[in-house]
């Protein structure tokens, strides 16, 4: 009784389609896609990396790039996904319920000054997102005078850009950033020297 044989071309058929999806499996591996908000609702960012980490050389960072700056507390990063900064609020450029407010723009173009087209460190509290679907983040740029980064909630707050405004569980630095914003009133900051 003999065994059945395939053809060599079947054989040399098979063999090729095994090395080329070898080769496409390998080329996501290096490469992998970007991916878009809808295939994926939990993002694989990690948090803040401690400062003594951080000053060391060659320490990982754990960046992502900003590509977009929708307002004054929203960005869009390279994966696509919205990130609102904990914390803090700034006045409304494109709420469907409201009309632009005062400082709205100058808070947007600060953003975008900070942060815009550049590699920023995430950090979480305890929610992951809110109920838009946006990643909740306090947001860093790291700078060569210091390793832990600008921190750009603070910045927004302490310059008169932003309102301090906390949502519960996300309250880490709520204390921080209300005496911050009573600073920016007391001195007549951006929107406090601007806005009514």
């Amino acid at each position: 009784m003999r065994s059945y044989r395939p053809p060599k071309k079947t054989l040399t058929l098979i063999i090729a389609l095994l090395i080329l999806l070898a080769n496409s499996i390998n080329q996501l591996i290096k490469s992998p896609a970007k991916r878009n908000i809808s295939q994926s609702l939990t993002p694989t960012i990690t948090t803040a990396t401690p400062s003594a980490e951080l000053a060391k050389p060659g320490a990982e960072l754990n960046l992502v790039k900003v590509v977009k700056v929708i307002d004054g507390d929203t960005i869009i990063i390279e994966s696509g996904q919205k990130v609102r900064y904990i914390g803090i609020d700034t006045p409304e450029l494109h709420h469907p319920k409201k009309k632009l407010e005062c400082f709205g723009k100058e808070a947007r173009d600060k953003n975008k000054e900070l942060v815009e087209g550049k590699l920023v460190r995430l950090e979480k509290d305890v929610s992951e997102t809110d109920r838009y679907w946006r990643l909740l983040r306090f947001v860093y740029v790291p700078t060569e005078s210091s390793p832990s980064g600008l921190f750009v909630n603070d910045y927004l707050v302490r310059d008169g850009f932003a309102y301090s405004s906390t949502f519960p569980p996300d309250v880490k630095y709520s204390d921080h950033f209300k005496n911050l914003e009573n600073q920016a009133r007391e001195n007549n900051r951006g929107l406090w020297n601007k806005c009514n």
